[in-house]
């Protein structure tokens, strides 16, 4: 079959992809920026990549009129104040375009909304589907609730909870309880929906066995981990307070704290489990589903990362838009230092930031993360998803990763901090040195003055950065 995967840079799409490949169908991937996707060489063969962005009427034109399926996995949850309106008009823009192509049938993952009053994500995500399903084509939906997997959101802010805090005075919305689900299962049910008529034109809610309240969660994760933890629920917490909690703790965007805060206050149960049966699949338990995300964490084989999105961040952006580094109106730091071993350099390059950090003034670092939260950017708690690799797109601390390549010897990251202007990163390798160039692009005064007043700390900073790169 030839399936339109939509979303396939995200969280979802990217572990569904090898899948869909490996059960010999050709799949379409719409990306909205060609510049982030980088698929492994293996998968190359079996998929075609179009742009698609579906606020952009234009690029739907894209998408192949002989596809026979087509998966829906984007939103916008986090990415603007607005997000209910551009997933709406997203949705009514994919059923336009799909509605103009061969495929018999869509499916969509959304969250499951069996409670009277909703948050506005889970009313969104009902939006979309009511949208979706006036379509000529069969919808088949899944409603799925907390999704546990190495790099899934919900799994990175449990963890970052409990392993940070020993004692945790916390909203009453961990009372509520939800059905978690592990990544593997999700992946398996979205793959067997596929073609399969019993699930054309319904909605089924998908979860792992167990029912827990987001304390029980939190206690579990603790006792997996051998962990001693103690939690108290106050009634006190405003919204507004449990979403600053949630963003100072974890590594979270404030955007994203608060439509998790305002979806958790609601129980995320499933009504029934029929699709399991119809499906033939046994959702494993929520400690199994912990398990093999951190055995996947400690083989370092993470394939995907909600931090990698760029609703990870503070901007919306397409990298191929920052990828030319501008000059005119810049402020520029450029160095250059002789390394002796050209594959040992790019290695050191290409591990900086996270657990590694940025080899020299890692302290300043932290410090500058620190101050970037308190004004509501991202900080350095995003991190990398692997510990050796990068991609276009990839999240990096509070740098987005824009151009990669070991083989030309140039990273390109751009910065998602907040400042008073952009802000790019570059190294690159040129017969035996390594240049490294900050850029800074103000925008009016108050720029200026931020230039001038890090400028002493760039001095000692990217002066021995530069130095322990090419040792």
């Amino acid at each position: 079959m030839k399936i339109l995967l939509t979303g396939a840079t995200g969280y979802i799409g990217k572990r569904l992809l090898p899948v869909l490949i490996a059960q010999g169908h050709e799949v379409i991937c719409g990306v909205r920026d060609k510049q982030r996707f980088s698929p492994p060489e293996s998968l190359q063969h079996n998929i075609k990549v179009i742009t698609l962005d579906l606020l952009d009427k234009e690029t739907l034109g894209n998408i192949p009129l002989e596809i026979d399926a087509a998966y829906y996995l984007v939103h916008s949850m986090s990415s603007s104040r607005d997000y209910k309106n551009l997933e709406q008009q997203s949705a009514i823009n994919f059923r336009e375009a799909i509605n103009k192509t061969q495929a018999r049938q869509v499916i969509y993952l959304s969250g499951i909304v069996n409670d009277e009053e909703l948050s506005a994500h889970l009313n969104s995500r009902q939006t979309v589907e009511l949208e979706l399903n006036k379509g000529n084509y069969a919808l088949s939906t899944l409603r799925a609730g907390i999704i546990i997997g190495s790099g899934s959101a919900s799994f990175e802010i449990i963890r970052d909870l409990v392993e940070k805090l020993p004692v945790m005075v916390t909203p009453k919305w961990l009372n509520t309880k939800c059905q978690p689900i592990g990544i593997t299962d999700v992946i398996s049910f979205l793959s067997k929906t596929l073609n399969e008529p019993a699930t054309y034109n319904q909605n089924f809610d998908i979860g792992g066995p167990d029912i827990l309240t987001y304390k029980q969660m939190l206690l579990q994760f603790a006792e997996i981990r051998g962990l001693k933890r103690y939690i108290f629920t106050v009634p006190v917490m405003t919204p507004r307070l449990s979403s600053y909690w949630l963003y100072f703790v974890t590594s979270t965007s404030y955007r994203l704290a608060v439509a998790l805060v305002n979806s958790m206050k609601v129980e995320v149960v499933c009504r029934d489990q029929r699709i399991n049966t119809l499906l033939n699949i046994n959702p494993i338990p929520y400690k199994e589903a912990l398990k093999r995300a951190f055995k996947k964490i400690e083989t370092n084989e993470i394939i995907s990362s909600w931090k990698d999105a760029l609703s990870s961040g503070t901007l919306s952006m397409n990298v191929s838009d920052f990828i030319q580094v501008p000059t005119h109106g810049c402020f520029i730091d450029k160095r250059k230092k002789t390394f002796s071993n050209r594959e040992e350099c790019i290695e050191r390059i290409w591990q900086i930031g996270g657990e590694t950090g940025w080899y020299y003034g890692n302290t300043l670092w932290k410090l500058r993360g620190f101050i970037d939260r308190l004004y509501g950017g991202v900080g350095l708690r995003r991190g990398r998803t692997n510990p050796d690799t990068l991609h276009p797109g990839d999240a990096l601390d509070f740098w987005r990763v824009l151009y990669a390549s070991k083989a030309e010897g140039r990273l390109l990251l751009f910065a998602e901090m907040k400042l008073p202007g952009d802000a790019w990163l570059e190294f690159k390798i040129k017969d035996q040195n390594l240049i490294q160039t900050a850029t800074f692009r103000p925008v009016g005064l108050s720029g200026r003055l931020y230039w001038y007043s890090v400028l002493p700390f760039h001095g000692f900073i990217f002066k021995n950065m530069l130095k322990q790169l090419t040792v």
